[in-house]
């Protein structure tokens, strides 16, 4: 980076240490150590990194996670997206996530850890909404509906599940967790094949609704 550290803003900072504070957070975990230690490689000095992270470490983990959704979304371009089926894309995105992860995967196993307490669950599901989100966008999801939130709701599920089988992986090139995913998305796709077979047909299923309006519009 050409900035010198002095001349970062708060958010820029933010944005230059995310990939930084997993390499030391596998080490030292999401603390004030990582983060003086994530600082000294873009020069700032001991407790000043802090200002940008007063949230403590769960400010630390959102950082890093949010530079996983962008750094997922320059890799995966619309354009390259384009060409697959919906669920390659899926596929593709929550995989490329992995990838993104999978140096630091000690770092994100005390991440985890830390957003499954209580006191931070709320935040945690907030990532893994925001983390849904960003891959059905990327995957050129436009849908203002019901829809918008069943498709993140589930894929939030699909992508926390897959994380968890992803950390006792020691599959050659995460081979399990990808199989794994496959299946979680086979499951959906089942499901959503199923659930469109058995939704009723207004033209061939009792309507209250319906049937008041011939009594007042009687068809012709």
């Amino acid at each position: 980076m050409t900035e010198t550290a002095p001349d970062l803003t708060l958010d820029e900072i933010r944005q230059a240490l995310a990939p930084r504070l997993a390499r030391h957070a596998a080490f030292d975990g999401w603390s004030a150590a990582a983060l003086d230690a994530a600082g000294a490689e873009i020069g700032l000095p001991p407790g000043q990194a802090a200002l940008a992270f007063r949230g403590g470490a769960v400010a630390m983990i959102d950082a890093w996670f949010a530079y996983v959704d962008r750094t997922m979304a320059q890799r995966l371009p619309g354009e390259t997206l384009a060409a697959m089926k919906i669920r390659e894309r899926i596929s593709a995105l929550v995989t490329t996530r992995l990838e993104l992860v999978d140096p630091d995967r000690e770092a994100l196993r005390r991440a985890l850890s830390i957003l499954a307490r209580p006191a931070h669950a709320a935040h945690g599901a907030k990532l893994g909404w925001r983390a849904a989100d960003a891959m059905w966008r990327a995957a050129g999801d436009t849908t203002t509906d019901f829809a918008y939130y069943t498709k993140r709701a589930t894929l939030a599920a699909v992508y926390g599940a897959t994380l968890l089988a992803f950390l006792d992986d020691e599959s050659e090139d995460f081979a399990d967790t990808r199989a794994f995913l496959a299946r979680r998305i086979d499951n959906v796709m089942r499901f959503e094949k199923l659930k469109a077979q058995l939704k009723p047909d207004p033209d061939r299923h009792f309507s209250p609704a319906r049937f008041l309006g011939r009594l007042r519009y009687p068809v012709r």
